[in-house]
């Protein structure tokens, strides 16, 4: 069934006639010149005709209009042209950047000729004769890295010790091992025959790491050291630092990570009664510690060892120089390319340029993904060839 509404009122059944909302109130059409094209401009919008109705009981607009103008759009009358124009009238408000803050932080004391990292920095950068250091901060946290570098050792020139330590849990252990891993290691040496030196140099790791565990701190640091005396380049690591050689230009690994997925370190570890798991791609012992070896780690002493494996060679003329860095720098950057990327900068020039080489490699590590510190250490062997 159909039902039908008829409105009396609607124009559409009246039989009185409704002018036209196109027409004047005379019932003459509106005139529209036409475009230059021939075609003939649309109407009005009829929502504007309407609120300019005389029965509207606000005022539009004062001035009258005549009825050949075009009509104005409600939105036009009512709000003022210059404020829908942003940025005409008044100027955008520009807000300044505050000025950095500095704090002032506790610089390490430096002694003589050996130098060790200061605290709480954002980098550090060091150029010296005979080696050049640069260490920037992660994206994780503070700075957990140090270095040490002593030169000109008991009056000679041609005797130094190096270090990269690479903290983990907090700094700690690499500040402690910073400054006393190398006056341990020159105890020890001092004591021994030149065919022992590698054995003075594991005692000097373990007595510094006995001695950190009795300060009672949490931590533990991965360590790299490169020492020079009369000729002999002896290098040690207990972690993953590590120490690369370029000779003529080949990258030559001086040091082996230790990582809990070496077999032989996973076989030690199984024995004392540890294991070794994998968690998201990473080989952990206890499922905790990334390392297999370093200074500290007092909760995990029982399968970390302090022990670190040392490899000695005679310094050349083709041993160019030595990079000793942090898995910073080694997890995005292969031996081979910190080689070739440092040699341009330290072979064949009158004055070569080591720092602008750390810096680089630094950068190129940082820009590949690296959210860890990165220290990177370049000691030129040439100016301690013996």
């Amino acid at each position: 069934m159909s039902l039908s509404l008829i409105i009396p009122n609607s124009p559409i059944f009246s039989p009185k006639k409704v002018p036209s909302i196109f027409c004047k109130s005379d019932g003459s059409s509106f005139s529209s010149s036409p475009r230059t094209n021939g075609s003939q401009q649309p109407p009005s919008s009829p929502l504007s005709l309407s609120l300019s109705s005389p029965k509207s009981s606000l005022p539009i607009s004062s001035t009258p209009q005549s009825p050949s103008s075009p009509l104005k759009s409600p939105l036009s009358i009512r709000v003022p042209k210059k404020q829908l124009l942003f940025g005409t009238d008044v100027a955008p408000v520009k807000r300044k950047r505050p000025g950095r803050i500095e704090i002032p932080t506790s610089m390490a004391v430096q002694l003589g000729f050996a130098a060790e990292t200061p605290r709480g920095e954002e980098e550090v950068q060091v150029e010296e004769e005979g080696y050049s250091v640069y260490c920037k901060r992660g994206r994780r946290g503070k700075m957990e890295d140090r270095y040490s570098a002593a030169v000109n050792l008991n009056g000679d020139p041609k005797q130094a010790f190096f270090g990269v330590y690479d903290g983990h849990g907090n700094s700690k252990a690499a500040e402690f091992v910073a400054k006393n891993l190398d006056k341990k290691v020159m105890e020890e040496v001092s004591k021994t025959c030149e065919d022992a030196i590698d054995g003075a140099i594991r005692d000097a790791y373990l007595f510094t790491d006995m001695d950190f565990l009795k300060e009672d701190v949490g931590g533990g640091t991965c360590c790299v050291t490169a020492m020079i005396r009369k000729g002999d380049l002896f290098v040690s690591n207990a972690g993953d630092c590590r120490a690369v050689l370029s000779r003529n230009g080949v990258a030559e690994a001086l040091t082996n990570d230790h990582h809990p997925s070496r077999e032989d370190e996973r076989d030690r570890i199984e024995a004392l009664g540890g294991y070794v798991d994998c968690c998201h791609g990473v080989w952990r012992i206890q499922s905790s510690l990334a390392v297999s070896r370093a200074i500290g780690d007092k909760h995990l002493k029982q399968w970390v060892l302090a022990e670190p494996e040392t490899k000695m060679l005679k310094i050349k003329p083709e041993c160019e120089f030595l990079i000793l860095a942090s898995d910073g720098l080694w997890n995005k950057v292969t031996n081979q390319e910190a080689v070739d990327l440092v040699r341009p900068f330290c072979v064949g020039l009158d004055k070569p340029k080591p720092f602008s080489a750390c810096k680089k490699l630094a950068e190129l590590s940082s820009w590949r993904g690296s959210f860890d510190d990165i220290s990177v250490m370049v000691v030129q062997l040439q100016h301690f060839l013996f």
